[in-house]
């Protein structure tokens, strides 16, 4: 800009001294004025160029911005969540007869096996039926998830008495989650909501070497999964 102008001045000012300058050089003062011209453009494009970066730069930050936003209330929703269901069950947790859970995504109802099932039986013990009762009265309000119930065990075999019903332990562990998914859905659990499946002895959460280890992975684990984590989950898997 300045250019321009010196440059515009130097036309001027020879023009009133002399009158009149040689063709040479008023070809060299036009050139110089087209060249600051040309130079300008550049510097305008530029500028409209970095405005437009920055303008895409702020829609950028205020998308992260309200992501962050909603990873932050989901964060919050959770927490809510977990600490109503604890809230709920505090009598059966401080009685060790089950252990909640939180993760990402979702929380989880742990429950020993000795308190739902007897040894090698996928029937509900009476006072398994009780704690039950009191899961399922604290799952309802939870309609925006997906409860997915699994059944695990040791690997001690099937008797030979049992296993005419449940060869492996994988049916038992299937018989078992199916049952107590029946039970839920018996005290108002919405069907729809809810997944059985059985992991058998293939996901222990302790060595199967040691009493105590096996009572440990004899268990069924009560999930409640976010309907848009549950929906990818079974995409995944398909």
């Amino acid at each position: 800009m300045n250019r321009f102008l010196l440059t515009s001045a130097v036309v001027a000012a020879t023009l009133a001294m002399g009158g009149c300058v040689s063709s040479g050089k008023y070809e060299q003062l036009e050139a110089d004025k087209n060249q600051v011209e040309k130079e300008k453009g550049t510097l305008q494009e530029q500028t409209a160029a970095l405005e437009k970066e920055k303008s895409l730069l702020q829609e950028q930050i205020a998308a992260l911005e309200k992501e962050k936003a909603a990873l932050e209330a989901n964060s919050q929703q959770r927490q809510s969540q977990y600490d109503a269901l604890v809230k709920k069950l505090s009598a059966e947790v401080e009685q060790g007869q089950l252990q909640v859970r939180q993760y990402k995504n979702m929380l989880s109802v742990d429950v020993a096996e000795k308190i739902f099932f007897d040894s090698g039986r996928a029937e509900l013990k009476e006072s398994g039926k009780e704690v039950l009762a009191k899961v399922g009265e604290a799952l309802k309000s939870y309609e925006d998830k997906v409860i997915r119930v699994v059944g695990y065990t040791d690997n001690v075999p099937i008797a030979k008495s049992m296993q005419r019903i449940y060869p492996t332990n994988w049916e038992l562990s299937v018989a078992r989650a199916t049952n107590v998914v029946r039970f839920l859905q018996d005290a108002g659990v919405p069907p729809e909501r809810m997944v059985a499946a059985g992991r058998g002895e293939f996901s222990p959460v302790a060595p199967n070497d040691t009493a105590e280890g096996r009572q440990k992975n004899r268990r069924i684990e009560i999930m409640l999964i976010d309907e848009k984590a549950a929906e990818e989950l079974t995409t995944a898997q398909q």
